[in-house]
């Protein structure tokens, strides 16, 4: 029935949705040309408030607990599980203020309206899964870039979506690479809750009525571990709180 009932309240959120990203694209090109990175920033911040509005009409709601255990002024890494593109949604409007950036598979570069601009120009980096050197130098930039913007990079380890909600094993190498540049920086696991049930149905019709939860839990210190307890430390810490 929920399958039956979604078709055309997908229609109408698709219209909205796309709408959004064609509207932000121009405003975004203005924004970073003429005024500049903040100006830009808001933009995008402001693209991901509307889209998170479109899928208010799918009766979604989103829950960050924890956002105030976040540590100020300093680098912050993100780690978190990966069910859907609506975890990437949530995380640039909730966590705004820590300015955050992605790594991106290089094929979101181009095609996506306002998305593939994002990526290309507001300090987010695109990687090629098939080039692991070019990968790891590239994650490399961002972690310096975020070591001395005091910014936040956003990984998501698994490598690929879970279409299901089980987690897949942490993947070390662009974690490890993360931490090697940015030692000042703090990692912040991230669990994500019911985000693939978006999708469940795949990208057509969509999934109704989801509550997306968003859990943060303590922050680790880079300097205070060793990357093999911070992996363990993280990989745990997001685990343990899945619900399937």
């Amino acid at each position: 029935m929920e399958k039956f009932i979604s078709y055309p309240i997908s229609v109408i959120y698709y219209l909205f949705f796309i709408s959004c990203l064609l509207i932000f694209h121009p405003i975004q090109w203005i924004c970073l040309n003429v005024f500049g990175y903040q100006a830009h920033k808001v933009s995008v911040d402001y693209l991901n408030f509307c889209l998170l509005k479109c899928t208010n009409l799918l009766g979604t709601t989103y829950k960050f607990e924890n956002k105030d255990s976040i540590p100020k002024n300093v680098p912050i890494i993100f780690v978190a599980n990966h069910q859907s593109m609506y975890d990437i949604i949530a995380i640039i409007w909730y966590l705004r203020r820590f300015h955050t950036k992605f790594v991106s598979k290089k094929e979101l570069g181009k095609g996506i309206p306002s998305v593939s601009f994002n990526l290309r120009h507001g300090g987010s980096v695109l990687i090629d899964r098939k080039d692991p050197k070019q990968a790891i130098s590239t994650i490399g930039q961002l972690s310096k870039y975020i070591e001395a913007n005091k910014r936040s990079a956003v990984i998501f380890p698994e490598g690929t979506r879970s279409k299901t909600g089980e987690p897949k094993k942490f993947s070390e190498s662009g974690l490890k690479m993360l931490c090697k540049y940015a030692p000042s920086a703090y990692i912040v696991p991230i669990t994500i809750n019911n985000s693939w049930k978006m999708v469940k149905f795949g990208s057509f019709p969509m999934g109704l009525g989801n509550k997306l939860q968003f859990i943060i839990h303590e922050a680790i210190a880079v300097k205070d571990f060793s990357f093999e307890e911070i992996i363990q430390k993280t990989e745990n810490a997001v685990i343990q709180s899945i619900k399937i």
